[in-house]
């Protein structure tokens, strides 16, 4: 399986699986919390028949990526894809981050800059800005994430199969956009994720994304679900559309947070339109 050394490490190198398949202007695709680079499995599919090279690659701390015991913030995130970038030497890629992986999308443009960089796609966004302060008074009370901590410490399992409920909105889509089958592939990789990388990666959700949105110089898709549970619309989607000049905001009618599953004939629309 390929693997790329992103950092040295504490006690040893840290590496990354990633896929990498087809040909054409490259498509870099990065997974949501607690999930892996197969999450993309629909979407993959659609782009390699559209002709176009797909990258997706596993998080550290999650799917078959090497688990340290630190580095779970968006600067290093951000660090681990630039390092992904350049050991595959990828120019005029377009990015599309998922859920925690729009903030890496933000974050690298923030850091790094666009210089391999063609366009961006978020989806099921994370930024401009989670947490309610009294700058931000739209976002989420920070008691919120204490609960999730709280609660993954107590039973991760048990928590990950109640916010895989809400994640895919089961009780409305269960049967008709999505299997119980499904559902329960998700479980299963995100049970098997390290366990201090799940509950580290809570305190990333509140980074302050508002800095680097100025310096996104690229062209910018937003596609979110109007009936997502886990990161509500009002409180991303519309405002970090309104902090990027000239960004496209796609919203799905009925689509959960989940989308790229529930609704990828739609988010698939979108992403070969954007690139087309």
């Amino acid at each position: 399986m390929p693997y790329i050394k992103v950092a040295e490490g504490t006690s040893a190198p840290v590496e990354l699986h990633y896929e990498d398949h087809g040909s054409g202007r490259p498509v870099v695709l990065i997974h949501g919390w607690p999930l892996d680079g197969a999450s993309w499995e629909r979407q993959t599919a659609a782009l390699l028949a559209a002709g176009h090279r797909v990258v997706t690659y596993d998080r550290r701390g999650f799917g078959r990526s090497d688990r340290p015991a630190e580095g779970y913030d968006y600067d290093t995130f951000a660090a681990d894809l630039h390092a992904v970038l350049t050991a595959l030497d990828l120019r005029e890629v377009t990015l599309v981050g998922f859920s925690m992986g729009s903030g890496e999308v933000a974050r690298y443009l923030g850091n790094h800059g666009s210089g391999r960089i063609a366009g961006a796609v978020m989806i099921g966004v994370v930024p401009p800005f989670l947490l309610k302060t009294e700058d931000n008074p739209a976002g989420v009370d920070g008691g919120v994430f204490e609960g999730i901590e709280a609660a993954l410490r107590a039973d991760r399992f048990a928590f990950l199969d109640d916010f895989l409920a809400d994640f895919y909105n089961v009780d409305v889509l269960g049967g008709e956009r999505i299997s119980e089958q499904a559902v329960r592939a998700s479980w299963n990789v995100a049970a098997g994720a390290s366990a201090k990388a799940t509950v580290d990666c809570v305190r990333a959700w509140l980074t302050d994304f508002r800095e680097d949105l100025p310096r996104i110089d690229v062209p910018v898709l937003i596609v979110h679900g109007d009936a997502d549970r886990t990161l509500p619309i009002d409180s991303t989607a519309i405002p970090l559309a309104r902090r990027i000049p000239g960004a496209e905001l796609k919203i799905v009618a009925g689509g959960p947070h989940g989308l790229l599953w529930t609704h990828a004939d739609e988010v698939n629309e979108a992403l070969l339109a954007f690139l087309g």
